[in-house]
């Protein structure tokens, strides 16, 4: 008895095609259900933020603007936004400046107990902000930071390094290192060099770190709420917790200050999103 072995079945590049090929509703299903799932909560809050007082209507129809007038003068949301802002760009500021200089050097320089110390930055992504707490009150006490906007600039600062450090040094590494010996021969210093033809071609991993550093400070909650005890120092989020009331709630208004907090991290993902997908997708090439 002979054993015949069946040749194996060559498909033709359109069956290929066609069995590669994926309908149209196997995407745009799983699309459209993430996207409803996503925007019904974003468009309640406009319902509530513009349509008036006491309307049950789920249209905001006639729009009033009275809601938007009672955060930002009645509850003082405006000098809530100022300090976000302030502690937001000061974060950015901290954190892009510290993280180019030590990614610089964790790309270009070998030194004793670096790849211990890429671990150990790896490693605090896994400690919660919240574990923290006790340690830096402590800290900023003694050093007479708390209930200042500094106190925050400083442990977001922190907490940002780690990650942008990693990005910047892996951005850096995709760069030829022969572009700054090219620069060297013609007479340039290593810092001429470096901001002659290195730092331009980080325009991508800056706006990544810089986005990633402003909207976690923007956002952050438990911080501002532990260490700025004056109202008149509190951001947003901590601004909108003070504004819910004991008993009742105005919910128009809460909208209304929901959408100021949300207005700046969408203007800057709108500005960024082309940058931020090369500078991510660039920066964890190599590590």
């Amino acid at each position: 008895m002979t054993l015949v072995s069946e040749r194996p079945r060559v498909l033709s590049a359109p069956v290929r095609a066609r069995a590669n090929r994926v309908s149209r509703w196997q995407i745009y299903v799983p699309l459209g259900l993430y996207l409803l799932f996503t925007l019904v909560p974003f468009y309640w809050m406009l319902v509530f933020a513009f349509r008036p007082a006491g309307s049950m209507s789920m249209v905001p129809w006639p729009i009033t603007f009275e809601h938007f007038d009672t955060v930002w003068n009645g509850m003082g949301f405006a000098v809530f936004f100022q300090n976000s802002l302030l502690v937001g760009l000061a974060s950015l500021i901290a954190t892009t400046v510290v993280a180019l200089a030590g990614g610089y050097a964790l790309a270009r320089y070998t030194f004793r107990g670096k790849g211990a110390f890429m671990v150990g930055m790896l490693c605090t992504q896994f400690i919660p902000g919240a574990l923290m707490i006790i340690p830096l009150f402590e800290i900023f006490r003694t050093l007479a930071l708390t209930n200042s906007l500094w106190s925050l600039v400083i442990a977001e600062t922190v907490f940002q390094l780690p990650l942008s450090l990693i990005l910047i040094s892996g951005f850096i590494r995709n760069i030829p290192y022969e572009l700054e010996q090219a620069a060297w021969v013609d007479g340039c210093s290593r810092l001429r060099a470096f901001l002659a033809i290195v730092l331009p071609l980080l325009r991508p991993a800056l706006v990544a770190v810089g986005s990633f550093a402003f909207i976690h400070s923007w956002n952050n909650f438990l911080f501002a709420l532990m260490f700025i005890n004056d109202q008149e120092k509190f951001t947003v989020p901590v601004g909108l917790a003070y504004n819910l009331g004991e008993n009742s709630v105005d919910l128009g208004a809460l909208a209304a200050g929901g959408v100021v907090a949300a207005l700046p991290v969408v203007i800057v993902f709108a500005f960024i999103q082309r940058y931020l997908v090369q500078g991510l997708s660039a920066g964890a090439v190599k590590g």
